[in-house]
């Protein structure tokens, strides 16, 4: 019993329970340990070096998304400038072939780099699928409006000359806020400047198609209604553009003559009644004293110092601009939406004064209507590269006062069928029918001015005997009118910059003219009463 109680017993006693609790604890570190390494997912212990290359590069893509969601702060100063690019046309679907075609599947866009992003509905007042006169008047003025219509309200109907006149139903614009509040004001677009689109910001018409006078019937003329291009340059906001860039030269000169180069646009009417509006518009400004200069090509463009002038008219063609797989850069030939672009904010950006300016891809809507799915993709591209300047052209400074906001005005009925294997062409072939055993290609239409195309034996035709890579193909379709649909799908929003927090999930398109107004505190909320009475309404 003396041994038990004796130090010798102690010491020996406690070496043993020291090793034992060493070996205990090593083994259980070793086992664990162990079925770490063999589980994909063990909390506290996950090493990425363990994992297969084919679940390593989802983890590592994973991980680069989450940091920067977890670094994204929001900018809630007030916007100084505010850029809106508007890809006339530009559908999800429209966006993802752009994208894979650019740049892979695992590519973005540059705006798709931007923070904040969310959904627009884009009906209109009395259609499920819209026009883009309609949008565009939801995205300018706030106020969703009847198809085909112009910069008035809904209660004015399709070519409903006197009530169109009536002030209480024109419909104000960020462009006329903007102005109120002496800011720069510009629009660029590779349409026609009397176009649905632009014509939104500075027109009041019951007919998107009144351009110009010929195009307006009689007894609208009688009844005091007035084109397109006639507000353009005499109107209250028209007259206060600093920058205008797009084509349409025969809306504004009357009895002008096409080219090879530049065509007349068969699709729209031109001007008969011995106008000449751009000589109109340079007496106004000479009139006012005002630093002007009127450009029609290229080298005239790009030889513009942008902190001479205040005022520039820009027109590059009879009707629209040509596509951009067709510009050539020699003398005397048509700029790229880009080289408008960035020119555009030379010129806006050297004021004292904040600007507002926005672009318009249009030829995103004019490729798609016509079934040309590989220009409509590859203007989608000039869009892009267009934004990327704009982002490069601006300071770091700049850049944290301008609210830069990037969506479409409706979507097309493109789709992207089948499926094509990883890196097969957008414009290649996605398989064939199961049903019919013919191929079809990746993108198709639901509507398309070529239809249900057949062969000679009235069976759907094989694509794979044609050029489905060509610059002119025409996809198929599945209903045959006179030219491809809009579709009435959401179109996204993408935001970077001052307020453009305020974007974050499914709107009404005729919100983001109000976002707009409170970022750039112009229209109803250029009153601090009413900006600080609806910040009271936040929830803390």
């Amino acid at each position: 019993m003396k041994f038990y109680h004796s130090n010798r017993f102690k010491i020996v006693a406690t070496f043993l329970l020291i090793s034992l609790s060493i070996l205990i604890s090593g083994t259980c570190i070793a086992y664990y340990g162990k079925m770490a390494n063999n589980s994909s997912v063990t909390s506290g212990s996950f090493n990425l070096n363990n994992l297969p290359n084919e679940q390593l590069i989802w983890f590592e893509k994973g991980e680069a998304e989450l940091l920067k969601a977890l670094n994204r702060k929001e900018n809630s100063r007030k916007a100084r400038n505010v850029i809106l690019f508007v890809g006339d046309g530009m559908g999800p679907n429209t966006v993802t072939a752009a994208r894979i075609y650019g740049f892979g599947e695992d590519g973005l866009m540059a705006w798709e780099e931007f923070p904040n992003m969310g959904l627009l509905k884009t009906y209109c007042a009395d259609k499920l699928v819209p026009d883009s006169a309609s949008t565009a008047t939801a995205l300018f003025s706030g106020v969703k409006t009847n198809y085909e219509t112009s910069g008035i309200d809904a209660s004015v109907h399709f070519a409903d000359c006197p009530n169109s006149l009536n002030s209480l139903h024109q419909l104000p614009t960020i462009m006329s806020w903007a102005q109120d509040e002496g800011l720069h004001t510009g629009f660029v677009t590779t349409t026609r400047v009397t176009h649905a689109t632009p014509s939104a910001l500075y027109a009041h018409v019951p007919d998107r198609s009144w351009e110009c006078e010929n195009n307006i019937p009689e007894y609208a003329r009688v009844q005091g209604c007035t084109d397109i291009a006639t507000q353009l340059v005499e109107g209250n906001v028209g007259q206060k553009i600093n920058v205008i860039m797009g084509g349409g030269r025969q809306m504004l000169i009357s009895n002008i003559s096409g080219s090879k180069e530049d065509p007349l646009d068969t699709w729209a009417g031109y001007s008969k009644d011995g106008r000449h509006l751009i000589q109109k518009w340079m007496r106004k400004k000479q009139e006012q004293n005002r630093l002007y200069q009127v450009v029609q090509n290229r080298d005239e463009l790009m030889a513009i110092d942008g902190t001479s002038v205040n005022y520039v008219l820009g027109i590059f063609a009879n009707g629209h601009l040509k596509y951009d797989n067709e510009l050539d850069m020699g003398s005397g030939s048509m700029p790229s939406l880009k080289e408008m672009t960035v020119k555009a904010l030379q010129i806006l950006s050297s004021r004292e004064r904040g600007f507002l300016l926005v672009v318009e891809g249009g030829l995103i809507d004019q490729a798609h209507h016509r079934g040309k799915a590989k220009k409509a993709i590859n203007e989608v591209l000039a869009f892009n590269n267009a934004i990327n300047a704009s982002i490069q052209a601006l300071s770091e400074e700049e850049l944290e006062n301008t609210l830069i906001i990037v969506t479409a005005d409706h979507s097309h009925t493109l789709t992207i069928n089948g499926y094509p294997k990883r890196g097969t062409s957008v414009f290649g072939i996605a398989g064939n029918s199961k049903t019919e055993g013919t191929p079809y290609t990746v993108l198709t239409y639901g509507t398309t001015g070529k239809g249900f195309q057949t062969d000679d034996k009235c069976l759907r035709k094989d694509p794979a005997t044609d050029d489905t890579e060509n610059w002119e193909y025409t996809q198929q379709g599945a209903v045959n009118t006179d030219e491809n649909s809009h579709g009435g799908s959401d179109v996204t929003i993408h935001a970077t910059g001052a307020m453009s927090h305020l974007f974050h999930g499914v709107h009404e398109q005729s919100y983001v003219a109000h976002a707009i107004s409170y970022a750039l505190r112009i229209g109803r909320f250029r009153e601090s009463a009413l900006v600080n009475q609806l910040n009271e309404k936040t929830t803390p």
